[in-house]
């Protein structure tokens, strides 16, 4: 089969032939419709994500859209290494229908970037019964502003949206949350800027994308004077860092608020809870509640969708 296939650490794949992957017992294998070019899947190409195998060479991708043999458009995932999503052919675990009418483009584009946010709301509001105020640390992100849009759909009290880029904000504004601005060149003022913006609604919940030298700002905003041991309980998820690896973590803070700093991604959450909230973020997409921008790249261009920046999230698809 044509796939695309990273060789080497650090190289972008290229479209080449494969083996076909190996059959799960009682499933038929899937046709790709598209893949998602996701920030993890770069990360575990290059051997630089905590869950890549760094064996080569392999075919990249997490997730997918695809056609089964009865010629329903389903979401799927998780397939077996070397073998990955990019590829003409999929073996994997389980498969979600799509409902009729959704763009499985956008599901291939955004269904990744929204499950990372979604996780962890959906976990707070099994624990707690409800999610109070959501504060969003790289909101203007993909999976950033996933989480925002789902923060309001779960009934959110207030969501604040951080972030860097103006355009985004305005448009999580218009959906209804309270924004942040982040701008690049002064860094010394984003503890400030998220101070203010908590001041009134302490947050109950954090949802941090970047961390990095954004976490450490939000930790000074977090950590204001005082032992007021009624202050509400803080739930700190830890799920990106695009902004860096390493933060500063201050002693005083954890000492003198009830703030409870955990991780949520691949091997932190069981894949069987995440696989049972797949059809609700579906529905999302099919409803309009979620949305993701995207480019087109077929499998024999994938280096250049490799390289693809930008506001949209780049699919591979089929020639």
């Amino acid at each position: 089969m044509r796939a695309a296939v990273v060789n080497t650490a650090g190289e972008a794949p290229v479209c080449a032939d494969f083996p076909n992957p190996e059959p799960r017992p009682g499933r038929r294998p899937l046709r790709l419709v598209g893949a998602g070019l996701h920030h993890v899947v770069r990360a575990l190409a290059s051997g630089h994500h905590y869950g890549s195998e760094q064996a080569y060479p392999l075919i990249p991708g997490v997730d997918a859209v695809a056609r089964n043999d009865e010629g329903r458009l389903v979401y799927t995932g998780l397939a077996e290494s070397p073998w990955g999503t990019m590829a003409e052919w999929l073996a994997t675990p389980f498969e979600v229908e799509l409902p009729a009418g959704t763009d499985p483009l956008a599901v291939a584009a955004g269904m990744n970037a929204a499950m990372s946010g979604w996780m962890a709301l959906a976990a707070r509001r099994e624990e707690v019964g409800d999610l109070g105020t959501v504060l969003v640390l790289g909101a203007t992100g993909m999976s950033g502003g996933l989480a925002v849009r789902a923060a309001l759909f779960l009934g959110a009290e207030r969501v604040i949206a951080a972030g860097r880029d103006h355009e985004t904000l305005e448009q999580l504004r218009a959906c209804g949350a309270v924004t942040v601005a982040l701008p690049a060149a002064a860094p010394d003022t984003w503890a400030v800027a998220l101070g203010t913006a908590v001041a009134g609604a302490q947050p109950a919940l954090v949802l941090d994308f970047v961390w990095g030298p954004v976490a450490e700002a939000a930790f000074a905003a977090l950590g204001t004077p005082g032992t007021d041991t009624h202050r509400a309980a803080i739930d700190y998820v830890q799920i990106g860092s695009l902004a860096g690896t390493e933060v500063a973590l201050p002693a005083a803070l954890l000492r003198s608020r009830r703030i409870k700093i955990s991780g949520s991604g691949a091997g932190s959450v069981p894949k069987a809870q995440m696989i049972a909230e797949v059809p609700e973020i579906i529905a999302r997409f099919a409803d309009g509640t979620f949305d993701a921008p995207y480019t087109l790249y077929p499998l024999s261009r994938v280096g250049e969708a490799w390289a693809h920046q930008g506001r949209t999230r780049a699919v591979v698809v089929p020639d």
